[in-house]
């Protein structure tokens, strides 16, 4: 591709963004090229889409770009950088106490400022040491389990004691615990309880039951999404059966789960474009992700979900700033880090 095809195929991409109608030759040469006729400019467009960067829908339309030329015009910018101004603004969420609140305004800032779907996946545990764990009894047949890594990282969450336990036994139950898990790593645990129960072990034959439940909570990802509606302000979700099918997958959290675990394998921006997607259902859409960091480690990602017809530089600049406004955050954090249950 020769620098004239480059200019054209980059206008084209811009008008089409802009105005969503298909581009002829008589616009590009009016706003673009006003030294080129449009006789020249149609032979450039036909080559493109001979290349497989442009698509004619109707004989008599102008052309629309593919993935393909998507592709190209994502790696054609320079990788994105900080941006002063959006760290001097107000709209990016603050930190003030528990990080899950924290998360989920990270992920509706992402679909505010894009106008698009907001995503944040919070970290796995898989990896993480644990510290402690305790059992704290609340009522005749609910207890509190707190787990604590050793990073300092802390999640609490209720569990049904199945048969009702009294105080004591819950005590007991969690110093039990505390001896078998302490200093063992989440996946260890894992690992550890799906093996088949020993019919002597006490622990299990007590309470199967609360230890099945803290398992649960440390196998799960949670995943924050924010702004489905906003697809519909898109000409491109029109269509309602391939809507319906889209926001069905919004609600299928554990496959955009498995998705955004998949995406977070490398570190920074990733842009997944049309039928690059795995998901069948979002192979309409662009996914811009970017993971970010906690003590130098990848341990979560975030981004946005909109139309294949996005202005890419703006809203990678937007996701690239939000995750590096989430990775400044969790550097601050000491002791006081609650995860998500």
């Amino acid at each position: 591709m020769d620098a004239r095809h480059r200019d054209v195929l980059v206008a084209v991409i811009r008008e089409y963004v802009d105005s969503t109608e298909p581009v002829g030759s008589r616009v590009l040469a009016q706003r673009h090229f006003p030294n080129l006729s449009a006789a020249t400019l149609r032979n450039v467009m036909a080559e493109l889409e001979e290349m497989g960067y442009l698509v004619q829908p109707h004989t008599s339309a102008g052309r629309v770009p593919t993935d393909k030329a998507y592709r190209f015009y994502v790696e054609s910018f320079p990788p994105p950088q900080s941006s002063k101004g959006a760290r001097s603004g107000d709209t990016l969420p603050q930190r003030r106490s528990g990080i899950d609140g924290f998360m989920e305004r990270t992920s509706s800032h992402l679909s505010t400022a894009t106008k698009l779907t907001g995503l944040l996946l919070a970290p796995p545990l898989k990896q993480t040491t644990l510290a402690r764990v305790d059992l704290i009894p609340l009522e005749d047949d609910r207890a509190l389990a707190v787990l604590v890594t050793d990073a300092g990282w802390v999640t609490a969450r209720a569990v049904t004691l199945d048969p009702p336990l009294g105080s004591e036994e819950v005590r007991a139950i969690g110093r039990e615990l505390n001896r078998r898990y302490s200093g063992r790593t989440v996946q260890d645990v894992v690992d550890m309880e799906a093996e088949p129960s020993d019919p002597l072990d006490t622990l299990h034959t007590r309470a199967r039951a609360v230890t099945e439940q803290i398992v649960a909570v440390l196998r799960g990802r949670t995943l924050y999404v924010s702004g489905a509606i906003n697809m519909l302000d898109h000409p491109e979700f029109l269509n309602l059966e391939t809507t319906r099918e889209l926001l069905r997958t919004f609600e299928q959290k554990e496959r955009l789960a498995d998705l955004m675990t998949e995406l977070a394998g490398g570190e920074g921006v990733h842009v997944t474009i049309g039928e690059e997607n795995p998901v069948a259902e979002m192979r309409e859409c662009t996914l811009i992700t970017s993971t970010y960091l906690y003590r130098d480690q990848v341990i979560g990602i975030l981004g946005v979900v909109g139309p294949r017809r996005l202005p890419y530089p703006e809203v990678i600049s937007i996701v690239n700033e939000t995750a590096r406004h989430v990775t400044d955050a969790l550097s601050r954090v000491r002791q006081d880090l609650y995860l998500p249950s």
